[in-house]
């Protein structure tokens, strides 16, 4: 593709050499440039772009994208933006042939519920007969392909070729989480989005955003900037209505079609009569002026509410009442979201991915109302995050349990002691005693302990666990692995819990979850 194909018109930029070269790739790191690359000088937190300007011409880049004022030889080709991210998505779209244009394209965005919430709108959509693809945390699929994910949302140019392929598979309809990170970094820019979701908005990421109102203006552009700026003629938002900042988004004038959803009086979407327990949730749904039983695997509030995100999606969509719940009763489960460990156990264990202060209060408060005996809790901060949600976490886990073991998650390049020390405040504000032996936590009421290993963490929360009890192991889900300095070795907690249990119970014994 010729390079004056790529770029917009507006708003303009400053140019040196000539628009008529042609373009093969595109490529913001210099070490995968390749002749005929347009180069794209990145700004970054540790690496600035700019510095890898002069290997990518030398790899053979035909151009290069670089901020005003930036150096280049006179005859190299080079495009002067302000903005070079923004303008690495419109000419990734434009080079993968506008492939959001032809599919029908919902992002979902929200500190916690993304995952959840998209595997049920690609369960609802198969029940229409629509052909989904989820872009999101855990992997990338569609018909019948999974691809590893090594960002919740793909940098421009992998997001571009993804949907173009996407495209040409015959896919239908996209659903695509979008993190705080991606609407930032211009990730997303470009797409044409048919509608978007907000779930909640809850402490997190605050080492890279600088507060929560910073948080909450990089999770709004997916309404004010993306979702505007889309051509698509049926455009809606939904938007849960429970969330104090979703009420902050509903008060502005959001573009498009707007649903609502939530337990309370007056949403679009709503639900009744809902019976939760350990085998799932059962209950009315309520979809505009319809209302339709449904059932769903899925454990616990925090489920309900991506339920009625989900359902909100499908109603936007035209989807039919009944077909919506028949999708939700369809979906098996997500991985790592109060997935069940079950091996013939007289207690419920629980592996679950919330690592946050809000996910964490959500998840045992909503588990602690099932709990016939007591409620232990294994779970660990992550190393090189925000520090500040450590105690938070803590506290919170104090407050709902009966027995906490504070652990490693992931400390990559911090000391795990140190992690464990910034996490301990939280516990005893709670009004939880330490006890030094994790033997004894079988025999413990109330208490916390501290052991860095994760690994001996979890056996000793599955060894004090008598029946009836529940263990949530939290912080990690559907993770394989654990990183400690800069080293990245395999660890999943599902699988420890299992290989634990697995020769003390038996296959075939009766199993109480809880």
């Amino acid at each position: 593709m010729m390079l004056h194909d790529l770029l917009p018109t507006v708003p303009p930029v400053r140019f040196q050499g000539s628009w008529d070269v042609e373009v093969s790739h595109l490529a913001y790191d210099s070490r995968v440039v390749r002749p005929g690359a347009l180069f794209f000088a990145l700004p970054g937190t540790k690496n600035d772009g700019t510095r890898f300007v002069d290997e990518a011409i030398r790899r053979g880049a035909c151009a290069v994208v670089v901020p005003p004022g930036t150096s280049v030889l006179p005859e190299v080709t080079a495009v002067y933006s302000p903005t070079p991210r923004r303008l690495l998505g419109i000419c990734a779209d434009r080079f993968y042939q506008q492939p959001s244009r032809h599919l029908t394209m919902v992002g979902v965005t929200g500190t916690s519920g993304k995952t959840t919430t998209t595997y049920l709108v690609e369960s609802i959509w198969r029940e229409m007969g629509w052909s989904p693809g989820v872009i999101g945390t855990i992997n990338y699929r569609y018909r019948e392909r999974t691809l590893p994910a090594p960002f919740t949302t793909p940098e421009a140019v992998e997001l571009q070729e993804l949907l173009a392929t996407m495209r040409g598979e015959q896919v239908s309809h996209v659903v695509m989480e979008v993190s705080s990170h991606a609407l930032v970094q211009d990730r997303v820019h470009g797409c044409r989005w048919d509608g978007a979701l907000f779930t909640n908005l809850g402490r997190d990421h605050l080492d890279f955003h600088t507060d929560m109102e910073d948080y909450f203006a990089a999770k709004s552009r997916l309404f004010f900037d993306e979702l505007a700026a889309s051509d698509k003629p049926r455009r809606f938002a939904a938007i849960n209505a429970d969330d104090p900042w979703g009420g902050r988004l509903l008060s502005q004038a959001i573009p498009g079609r707007v649903v609502t959803y939530g337990l309370q009086p007056g949403v679009t979407i709503s639900a009744r009569e809902v019976e939760k327990s350990f085998q799932g949730l059962r209950g009315i749904l309520r979809i505009a002026s319809e209302e339709v039983p449904f059932s769903s695997v899925l454990i616990g509030e925090p489920h309900l509410y991506n339920i009625l995100a989900a359902s909100s999606i499908a109603y936007a969509l035209g989807v039919p009442a009944e077909v919506i719940a028949a999708g939700i009763g369809r979906c098996a489960g997500v991985p790592g979201r109060l997935e069940a460990v079950a091996v013939g156990q007289p207690f419920g264990v629980l592996v679950d991915y919330a690592h946050k202060p809000d996910a964490i209060e959500k998840t045992l408060r909503s588990v602690r109302q099932l709990t016939r005996g007591r409620l232990l809790t294994v779970f660990g901060c992550g190393g090189d995050r925000d520090r500040g949600k450590r105690p938070l976490m803590g506290e919170a886990a104090g407050r709902l349990s009966d027995v906490v073991i504070l652990t490693s998650d992931n400390p990559r390049t911090e000391d795990p002691l140190h992690i464990l020390a910034e996490a301990e405040p939280g516990l005893i504000q709670s009004g939880m005693k330490k006890v030094d032996d994790p033997a004894t936590l079988g025999d413990l009421t109330q208490g916390y302990t501290v052991m860095a290993d994760r690994r001996g963490a979890i056996q000793a929360a599955l060894a004090g666990a008598r029946p009836g009890d529940v263990v949530v192991i939290a912080g990690k889900g559907h993770e394989d692995y654990q990183i400690i300095g800069t080293t990245k070795s395999h660890f999943d907690d599902r699988e420890e819990a299992r290989s634990y249990l697995a020769p003390i119970y038996s296959e075939t014994r009766p199993h109480s979850r809880g």
